[in-house]
């Protein structure tokens, strides 16, 4: 049943936002067409009358201004402040226009997503369907996904390594996407199947990507960006709460305490006695927030109106506001600083991998057959004293064991060079967007149907036909979240600078003035009418 809520200052906010922005760009696509229109004309007339390159720039010039245009600047040129760029957006100033457009467009398509997200997920637009399993075509289908990319997206590498100079590629970021793209695609499925019986595995995948935040090297504005950026905007439009997309919040708080424990007494991080002591420090500031009985409440209890949460279905069970995020950021409180210690010594064992093939053939064979024996022996005692415990049961030993797993697959990933030399670029590509599919899961391909809500149906296009309706959403789903990384990173260039942190503050305090205008404007729209009894 769909209950979409009663219309919140956020949403009317966001359509007082987008509106001019859609107004601009259009603007700037009629303007644009214009002045091609023009320039087409000057340049006919100048090889017609074979005039020279001299006369053509001052034609052209000349037109452009009968059409009422001016002639683009330089961007270089154009080194305004960003309240002279707001008022000349707001102006609809046409050079700011035609020179903005493609920012415009872009925004303007950010928007138009997001009406779509709303579209599918909070009117009668489209039907909804029952979740249904059946773990024969779960599995046919998730094996058919591997067996396609390893046709026809298999590729070789051949970079070489920045520590050995050599080809051994150990943990190199091919693989990691392709890490995060299979499994992403389990996790998805997981969802529209509702196949509870792989929960465990699910909680390993949650557990890995965290183990990514620790060992990757990303940039901390882009993390930020990219983690947060969208996630707002769906919080906004669909009048949802922040940890309705708990992963969100939970790589955004691991991925502050890396880079505040690596970026404090920075200089010192190449000595390996600092870096023992920061990771002995973030292991016992985990201990104190997660396992000191009350600490935790006391510690999130001011940002509960951020980070809480409530399951608005009257069936579940009623929990505090902050168990939600207890319970989230508690599996994998660990995690991230296993990443963190094995990122430090990447180096080092890459270093032993490069001595490793250089061994003779039979001791190499040697070596690698012992570990891989060891590894397969501890997987399957971590498999059958670990995995199949009941969920509530294994959610208890999660925290404390889920590095044993991933240390496995690292290992028996990349026990050859072979096996490092190769990835299934399908994989990766999703690997890249799992952020996205994660966000449009909720609203494009599965259906909530009210604020705060689960989705526990599937969004249903085709009434009657389920696999058809699957690979059509499914489709549809893709291609809209591949078009909303593309989009985020755009906006991110756009409006994130890379190092000018005092351009970076001034657009900090336009948009958040901008905000607190736009909300304002909103909030009086919504209430007024509500005191006056309309």
């Amino acid at each position: 049943m769909i209950s979409p809520g009663p219309i919140t200052a956020g949403q009317v906010s966001f359509f007082l936002g987008i509106t001019p922005v859609f107004i601009a760009w259009i603007y700037s696509e009629i303007l644009e067409h214009k002045k091609r229109h023009y320039l087409s004309k000057v340049r006919s007339e100048a090889i017609i009358g074979n005039l020279g390159d001299e006369a053509t720039k001052e034609g052209e010039r000349d037109v452009l201004l009968e059409g009422g245009l001016q002639p683009a600047a330089s961007p270089k040129a154009m080194n305004f402040s960003v309240k002279f760029q707001l008022i000349r957006f707001f102006t609809l100033d046409e050079m700011f226009l035609i020179e903005n457009r493609s920012t415009l467009r872009v925004m303007s398509e950010f928007g138009a997503i997001l009406l779509y997200f709303y579209i599918c997920d909070r009117t009668d637009f489209f039907g909804e369907s029952e979740k249904s399993y059946s773990r024969d075509l779960f599995l046919f289908l998730y094996f058919l996904l591997i067996i396609v990319s390893a046709m026809t997206s298999m590729r070789k590498h051949t970079e070489k390594s920045p520590i050995t100079g050599k080809s051994i590629l150990y943990l190199n970021r091919h693989q990691t996407e392709e890490w995060k793209g299979w499994m992403q695609v389990l996790f998805l499925m997981y969802h529209y199947f509702a196949a509870k019986e792989i929960y465990n595995a699910i909680r390993m995948f949650i557990a890995a990507y965290v183990w990514m935040t620790g060992f990757g090297n990303f940039s901390y504005y882009y993390m930020m960006w990219r983690l947060n950026f969208l996630v707002i905007f769906c919080c906004i439009v669909l009048n949802n709460d922040y940890m309705l997309y708990y992963i969100c919040p939970m790589h955004t708080l691991f991925t502050l305490m890396v880079y505040g424990a690596l970026g404090i007494f920075n200089r010192y991080n190449e000595q390996g006695s600092v870096i023992a002591l920061k990771i002995a420090i973030c292991f016992l500031v985990v201990i104190v927030i997660w396992e000191l009985p009350g600490m935790f409440d006391l510690i999130w209890s001011p940002l509960t109106f951020i980070l809480g949460y409530s399951d608005p279905n009257p069936n579940k069970p009623s929990y505090p506001r902050l168990h939600e995020w207890h319970f989230r950021s508690g599996l994998d409180r660990y995690i991230w600083i296993i990443g963190m210690i094995y990122a430090y010594y990447h180096p080092t064992v890459e270093r032993w991998m490069e001595k490793l093939e250089e061994m003779e053939g039979k001791l190499r064979m040697l070596i690698k057959g012992i570990v891989v024996m060891a590894c397969l022996v501890v997987g399957y005692l971590w498999y059958e004293h670990i995995y199949r415990l009941e969920k509530n049961t294994y959610n208890k030993y999660h925290p404390y064991t889920s590095w044993i797993p991933i240390t496995v697959y690292i290992c028996l990933r990349n026990v050859t060079q072979k096996f490092r030399n190769f990835s299934l670029t399908l994989f990766a590509w999703l690997g890249k967007i799992t952020l996205e599919t994660y966000i449009g899961q909720f609203h494009i391909w599965l259906r909530t149907g009210t604020p705060n809500g689960q989705p526990r149906w599937l969004l249903c296009i085709i009434p009657g036909y389920p696999m058809i309706n699957f690979m059509l959403t499914t489709a549809v789903y893709i291609l809209v979240t591949y078009r909303l990384f593309e989009l985020t990173n755009k906006l991110k260039s756009t409006f994130i600078p890379s190092k000018d942190d005092k351009r970076l503050l001034h657009n900090t305090m336009a948009a958040a003035a901008l905000s607190l205008f736009l909300y304002g404007s909103a909030w009086l729209l919504v209430t007024i009418p509500k005191m006056a009894g309309l």
